[in-house]
């Protein structure tokens, strides 16, 4: 599992682990970690299997959800004490089935437009554009030229900001950063998971932000309200002109609306700061 680690100066607020949404890579999270350091947190983002630099799974053994959510329980459990857990879509999924079954692994939780169940319609349209283009782009603009045209609202990507998205295969082409498997294995039909995600909702008991973007494709006004009967001690945050990938969208203000989520969040925080050391050692592969 690859992981990045920032820091500036004494961490001394504890720690932030953020994992990212499926097809995206720890570089997600690079301004929000960079602002939360700047805050005295530690942030930990890191690639979730078949993702960026981590490890693919081997030929022979299929992804499924119990891996990435051992993966997290163990990235998690292997730090000094627990940390807010800042999820993306996928991420957000996962980390509310670890904290159902490890209550009390993470001090907080704030999750990124998700909710147990989703409209099944908006993974459609997600899942189109990721296979698109099944041999690779010929060109990083011709990458470009499709992601401004599925995002027109952002402003076009550079060459440079590829580079976290995209790698360049033997013959030349540039293909996603990450494993094609993940979206027949673990991706379509995800949506039979939604009464089991339900029920974890129901048992987290740990503080729980929902910030969800008002344009999303995924989230509805009818998912965020079931979302908080289940959790009745969650807070809830839209951001209105924000779509699924929300950070993406306007990470000033997702950045901010997470700050103070946290700076209310003192006493479960508290708990982060007394055993924090320099270093992370990671999780086992």
């Amino acid at each position: 599992m690859h992981l990045a680690v920032t820091t500036r100066g004494a961490a001394v607020r504890g720690t932030v682990l953020l994992a990212h949404g499926f097809g995206q890579t720890r570089h997600a999270w690079k301004e929000t970690s960079a602002a939360l350091a700047a805050a005295g947190y530690r942030t930990l983002a890191y690639d979730a299997r078949g993702h960026g630099d981590s490890s693919r799974n081997p030929a022979d053994v299929a992804y499924d959800g119990q891996q990435f959510t051992d993966d997290l329980i163990v990235l998690a459990g292997e730090l000094p004490s627990p940390p807010v857990l800042v999820a993306a879509s996928m991420g957000g999924l996962f980390g509310l089935l670890a904290e159902s079954r490890w209550p009390g692994l993470f001090a907080a939780m704030v999750l990124v437009d998700i909710t147990p169940r989703w409209d099944t319609r908006g993974v459609e349209r997600i899942l189109r554009f990721m296979t698109a283009h099944p041999q690779g782009f010929d060109s990083l603009q011709h990458a470009a030229d499709a992601i401004s045209a599925y995002l027109p609202h952002r402003p076009r990507k550079s060459a440079d900001g590829l580079g976290a998205l995209l790698h360049e295969d033997a013959d030349g082409r540039w293909q996603w950063h990450w494993d094609p498997r993940l979206v027949d294995e673990l991706a379509r039909d995800s949506e039979r998971h939604q009464d089991t995600l339900a029920q974890a909702a129901r048992q987290v008991g740990c503080p729980v932000l929902l910030v969800s973007g008002g344009r999303s494709t995924l989230v509805t006004p009818q998912t965020v309200a079931e979302f908080l009967q289940l959790v009745p001690h969650a807070t809830h945050v839209e951001l209105s002109d924000a779509t699924h990938m929300v950070a993406g969208d306007d990470n000033n203000a997702f950045t901010a609306t997470v700050l103070n989520y946290l700076d209310a969040l003192p006493t479960a925080l508290a708990r982060a700061t007394s055993a924090v050391t320099e270093h992370v050692t990671g999780a086992h592969p």
